[in-house]
């Protein structure tokens, strides 16, 4: 061979292996015939390490991928410099999976589409030849886990949500982890309770139910006869069998006679229903019932979307806590979970509109029995001094009296504390009290208070929290609670109370209830989650 050919020889593969591993294609026919030691026998998927700087051309070339950079770079220094989703046969199949997640985002009450779709699908289902280099494809890939674990895991940023009602610490997630631990157990892909509540898993259960009431058309408007007040068991009407038909497809009723009467049968689907959907039950159709019936499937999905946000929020380690209170203003409802079981239910009121109750955490660390009530400087201008200016006996007949400037109304049944009050400190000063207003605790919309929250059971919520204490036996609550002097307890071991806002709700047997929303706080957040770029149409 002459020594011109030989330099041309060396010429070209010097050239061939300057050209990078950033743009690192399958072999050639060209590089395995000229250079077969160096080329021909390694597999086009070896994981050999890449030059960091290829992650920089990468995101010049995807720009609209750019804010993932920085994570991007942090995954792969944690393996090396080294491919993540390749092994000897291609890419490995937890890359298929992630796939099918994402072109099905929307399943996740996603709106948001991954920015390079025609990258993606000809990385996986393409018929032919993908542009992108292994190691763009291994990029493009790592992306595409931000993306999902951004929408689904994380939700939308904090910044977008800043509210003063909603103070409750926001989940972080480490990507990293993430990452490491859906590659060693892909099933935690499709369900991953570490990360999400059990109750996001449930709302997307119902979610698919709903939107597949939707793909047929949903279900029939109830045509109420205006001239018409209400219809009683024993009543006829087409108005009625427009009802059976349309509590057959929620599963309230679970056979459908379609009759026009208004049956026995019938009375059970709707008190299921109003019981359901934190109604009082009655035997009257009446047209609010009618126009609840009438909320539209796309309506109600919304409202499902919403709240699987809202759980994307939440740290599902509060679930994991041996005991807490959980308040969710919608329901009006406070529950108190012991050992994974609920142990008490009690109906509360929450704060007017003019004064919502703020979503939060904190710890509850003393219950205080017969509580002084230090009425806010707020009330004292606004309801107290107008209030004695109209009647000059007022602090008298309300047990009301001023202590070193500060107003203050005295223990017994009158205070508006009732007779106990349970301590969790907060900059809100936010905590649930009893309240001598017990026909409020009757009401379905219990929206009253100035913000703190009043317990429908107080007596059984003290009992409950101290049944393990030896000191504090009923009887010996009861004598507290109603002894006129305030005497204050120090909880030996702190409860997490969470207040929660969540319009609609999954139980154990998979039935969703759907609340008021009662400081219309939905239709804003839903407006941000479809709003954003690159919307699944």
């Amino acid at each position: 061979m002459s020594p011109l050919k030989v330099r041309y020889i060396f010429a070209v593969i010097a050239i061939l292996l300057l050209a990078g591993s950033c743009n690192e294609r399958k072999p050639t026919f060209l590089q395995q015939l000229i250079a077969p030691d160096l080329r021909g026998n390694v597999n086009e998927f070896s994981n050999q390490p890449f030059d960091s700087t290829c992650i920089d051309s990468f995101y010049l070339k995807f720009p609209r991928l750019e804010k993932y950079k920085s994570e991007v770079s942090r995954i792969y220094r944690r393996y090396h410099f080294q491919r993540i989703w390749f092994d000897q046969n291609g890419i490995i199949e937890f890359g298929n999976s992630l796939f099918s997640k994402v072109i099905n985002i929307k399943d996740e009450g996603v709106y948001q589409a991954f920015p390079y779709p025609r990258e993606i699908y000809g990385i996986f289902e393409g018929e032919d030849e993908t542009p992108l280099t292994n190691d763009e494809t291994d990029f493009m890939i790592t992306n595409m886990f931000l993306f999902y674990a951004e929408m689904v895991y994380k939700g939308i940023d904090e910044k977008m949500t800043k509210s003063p009602e909603w103070l409750m610490p926001r989940k972080q997630v480490s990507y990293e982890s993430l990452l490491d631990s859906v590659m060693q157990n892909p099933e935690l892909l499709e369900r991953n309770d570490s990360v999400l509540f059990v109750q996001y898993y449930r709302l997307m259960d119902v979610l698919k139910t709903y939107r597949e009431l939707e793909k047929i058309g949903g279900w029939d408007s109830v045509n109420w006869d205006p001239r018409v007040k209400n219809y009683k068991p024993g009543d006829t009407s087409g108005v009625i069998l427009q009802i059976r038909n349309r509590l057959e497809m929620t599963g309230d009723l679970d056979t459908n006679n379609h009759s026009n009467r208004y049956d026995e049968k019938l009375a059970e689907a709707i008190r299921n229903y109003q019981s359901r959907n934190g109604k009082n039950p009655q035997k009257l159709i009446t047209k609010k019932l009618a126009d609840e019936l009438n909320v539209s499937v796309t309506d109600r999905i919304k409202t499902i979307v919403v709240n699987m946000e809202r759980w994307r929020w939440i740290p599902p380690r509060i679930a994991n806590a041996r005991e807490f209170i959980f308040v969710n203003i919608p329901s009006f409802m406070l529950f108190y979970n012991r050992n994974g079981q609920s142990v008490l239910e009690s109906p509360v009121v929450v704060g007017k509109s003019m004064n919502k109750t703020v979503v939060f955490s904190g710890d509850l660390s003393y219950i205080v029995f017969s509580p002084y009530w230090n009425i806010p400087n707020s009330i004292v201008e606004k309801e107290i001094k107008p209030a004695i200016r109209k009647n000059p006996n007022y602090l008298a007949e309300n047990r009301m009296e001023w202590q070193n400037g500060q107003l203050r109304q005295l223990p017994g049944k009158k205070n508006s504390l009732g007779l106990v009050k349970f301590l969790f400190p907060n900059t809100n000063n936010i905590y649930l009290h009893d309240s001598p207003a017990k026909s409020l605790f009757n009401q379905e919309r219990r929206a009253f208070s100035h913000g703190c929250i009043r317990v429908g059971k107080p007596r059984d919520l003290a009992v409950k929290i101290l049944e393990d204490d030896p000191d504090w036996t009923p009887a010996k609550i009861d004598a507290a609670m109603n002894g006129g002097v305030e005497k204050w307890y120090t909880l030996k071991k702190k409860i997490p109370v969470h207040i929660g806002y969540f319009t609609a709700w999954v139980n154990e047997q998979g039935q969703i209830s759907f609340y008021e929303d009662v400081y219309k706080k939905d239709e804003r957040l839903f407006d941000i989650l479809v709003n954003r770029c690159d919307s699944v149409k």
